[in-house]
């Protein structure tokens, strides 16, 4: 592909070696989380979230658990600002919860963001300056000193402006374009702010460092932070946050070896909106944590719930293929995928294992709201027999036969090819039931009943059928019920046939008393099924050889 050859590396190494965050293989704990959905997501929508709509979503975040909440860009809007207003001036502000707004590092900017947090019980300022080679030579057209003589007048404002304002106010700096900067300088900017902010164990600092474009591989962002963690001045006071974009598709994995290599906090979305190609997204960050067995502290159990007020205050919609939330996730739909979860599943139920490792599943769907039943195992034409088989003993408690699963599988899937489309759990059993159970175009048993021999040798049946628009009853001897009903078909029917096997169990689903028969003849070398269901295990087994005598090739010779 031509143009390759105009871009170089934009990135810039740390001066020294930082590695030791390949030595760690998970992450052991949550980080703080921060989501930024209201500002930094709200700000990259076409069309940007109502007074209403924010609020819906601020609740959403709460009941999620985020305990650090960014609300907008104060100064940016009239709509900002009062929906901060709001939050403070009608006390809907958990105290557990801090709100955090955001400023460039201008005079008139940072000050209308003081007035805009008046009052608010707990609330962080996210200053920030750009920092990078392409921002100060093309934008701002500053040197190095000039550029970081930004950030240490506007630190030293914010000191003068939280004395006077009523609430707790944390401090944050953002050397924005982090990762298009020289590290080193990066440091010194961010050192020259803790200076004058004097970080202490009872008023942390937070240093946020911002993939604002993603600009290289992941293991050098990690490398990035990793300087930034050994270097920073007052670090056991400095609370190291990452800010991580997603231009080149690895923002999870950015902030997943950020906090590998020293970094404390999160700043996130849900789904990862946000500009151009979006946030990291805190979902599948913290959804990443739980399949380890780590607790996130962050609630996604009601996934569902969650994507439906996201797509209907943004408009915006969840690909099905999102990680944890989208609608396909946990979906197989291919046969071998199917028989293999499956199995899974049976496996976990006869072992009663208390810990998840079913194959493809890196999550027991049900933690996120999802069901078996219509969520794991979904058919198409791509499926196969143990996923037809999964569906409708979930869903029906239908248990075919092992030898017959082949077979409806084909079925189905003939089916799904023909009509180009996913088969639903109901769809199935109707083939099932117009294929093997309700079938009846040639003859049909309209009653019966037995005798024993007096020498208990065997048994009569007694049966009355209707065969081609006559009705005529027939007497005849077995060794059980079902082999004395069979010849006694076949001597009015006047063909033969074999009867191969026979198989029952109660339904585990629906209505208990119920019975489910499955027979299988055989003429000419070729195997035929049918399956009765009944109250009566009787009537369900001879509902069932009916079915299958139905079905012969004979009829149509």
């Amino acid at each position: 592909m031509e143009g390759y050859q105009k871009y170089e590396r934009a990135y810039f190494m740390p001066p020294v070696e930082c590695n030791d965050w390949v030595k760690k293989d998970y992450i052991d704990k949550a980080p703080r989380w921060c989501s930024v959905d209201l500002r930094d997501g709200n700000q990259a929508l076409i069309e940007p979230m109502s007074l209403d709509e924010k609020l819906e979503f601020f609740q959403l975040l709460l009941d999620i658990g985020f305990k650090e909440i960014e609300v907008g860009f104060p100064a940016a809007s009239e709509t900002e600002y009062q929906f901060l207003r709001t939050l403070i001036d009608n006390n809907m502000i958990p105290e557990d919860v801090t709100i955090q707004v955001l400023t460039q590092a201008r005079e008139h900017i940072i000050r209308k963001t003081f007035e805009a947090i008046d009052g608010a019980p707990h609330a962080v300022v996210h200053m920030y300056n750009s920092t990078s080679v392409n921002q100060r030579e093309q934008v701002f057209r500053k040197s190095q000193e000039q550029v970081k003589q930004i950030a240490i007048e506007g630190a030293k404002l914010l000191n003068e402006l939280a004395a006077e304002v009523k609430g707790d106010v944390t401090f944050e700096y953002s050397p924005e374009s982090f990762t298009g900067t020289e590290v080193d300088y990066a440091l010194d900017v961010c050192n020259a702010v803790l200076d004058i902010w004097q970080p202490r164990p009872d008023r942390k600092i937070i240093i946020n460092l911002p993939a604002t474009i993603e600009t290289s591989l992941p293991h050098v962002y990690a490398s990035q932070v990793e300087y930034m963690h050994k270097n920073l001045k007052y670090r056991e006071n400095v609370i190291i946050s990452l800010h991580p974009h997603n231009d080149r598709g690895t923002g999870v994995a950015d902030a997943e070896l950020g906090l590998l290599a020293g970094a404390d906090r999160i700043e996130g979305t849900l789904f990862g909106n946000g500009e151009r190609t979006g946030n990291v997204d805190v979902i599948t960050l913290a959804m990443n944590m739980f399949a380890h067995g780590v607790d996130p502290e962050l609630d996604f159990h009601d996934m569902k719930r969650i994507t439906e007020v996201y797509e209907r205050v943004t408009r915006l919609n969840v690909s099905p293929r999102q990680p944890y939330g989208g609608d396909l996730v946990f979906s197989a739909f291919s046969g071998s995928h199917q028989d293999a979860i499956a199995k899974g599943m049976k496996y976990r139920e006869e072992k009663q294992l208390s810990t998840w490792s079913v194959p493809y599943l890196p999550i027991d769907p049900q933690d996120v709201g999802r069901t078996y039943d219509s969520d794991v195992i979904r058919i198409n034409s791509q499926s196969g027999k143990g996923g037809v088989s999964y569906i409708l003993q979930q869903n029906f408690g239908i248990m075919l036969p092992d030898k017959m699963k082949e077979e409806v599988g084909y079925l189905v899937k003939d089916v799904s090819d023909k009509e180009h489309k996913e088969l639903t759990p109901e769809w199935i059993y109707n083939i099932l039931e117009t294929n093997y159970i309700n079938v009846k175009p040639h003859f049909k048993v309209d009653e019966f009943h037995f005798m024993p021999k007096r020498d208990d040798s065997g048994i009569f049946a007694v049966v009355t059928m209707t065969f081609h628009g006559n009705t005529q009853t027939i007497t005849a001897e077995g060794n059980g019920r079902l082999d004395a009903v069979s010849k006694a078909l076949k001597q009015g029917l006047g063909f033969s046939y074999e009867l191969t096997d026979y198989t029952e169990h109660a339904l585990s689903r629906g209505s208990s008393s119920k019975a489910m028969s499955y027979v299988v003849i055989t003429q000419n070398d070729k195997m035929v099924w049918g399956i009765g269901l009944d109250e009566d295990i009787i009537e369900s087994s001879i509902e069932a050889l009916c079915a299958a005598i139905n079905r012969l090739d004979v009829w149509e010779q």
